[in-house]
């Protein structure tokens, strides 16, 4: 009775874990300062849908080249009009502050203007420099999106003051 009851525990624990919430590991440094290789993040992976999101959230995804998860933040919704002006992010023709974004005047090299597809995000990385983001492959479709990330899990602490 004990094994079948630790057998239905750790199915469960599998199912909440792949469709309800579960931890993602960040691998890069494309999200720094927020996020840090290494930083575990849990990730509610309940269905997404686009016109849920609010512009600064940061969620996970297939990328649409190779199908690995990644996380980025969203900068722009379905509908609006994403560009980089004198290394400033402007949605619909106005600046978005963005004091989480590392070295803003390296990407002053990216001047494109996007219109985001009905059913899509334009994401970015915090840290834009090293960041391979929506600015390479695109609006990412919501049939990609994988999750929001409520809260970030490890370090509990980070030295500094977080």
């Amino acid at each position: 009775m004990a094994l079948l009851v630790a057998v239905l525990l750790v199915g469960l624990l599998g199912l909440v874990r792949t469709h309800v919430v579960g931890p993602v590991r960040i691998a890069s440094t494309s999200m720094e300062p927020t996020l840090f290789a290494g930083d575990v993040v849990l990730v509610d992976r309940r269905p997404v849908q686009a016109e849920t999101l609010a512009r600064g959230d940061l969620v996970t995804f297939r990328d649409v080249r190779d199908g690995t998860e990644t996380l980025k933040r969203v900068v722009g919704l379905p509908g609006e009009r994403v560009s980089i002006v004198d290394s400033v992010l402007h949605v619909d023709g106005a600046p978005v502050s963005e004091p989480y974004v590392v070295d803003p005047d390296d990407e002053g090299m990216f001047n494109a203007q996007v219109v985001v597809p009905a059913d899509s995000v334009y994401v970015l990385g915090d840290n834009r420099l090293v960041s391979v983001d929506s600015r390479d492959y695109g609006p990412v479709p919501e049939a990609n999106l994988d999750g929001r990330v409520t809260v970030r899990i490890w370090p509990l602490v980070r030295s500094g003051g977080d």
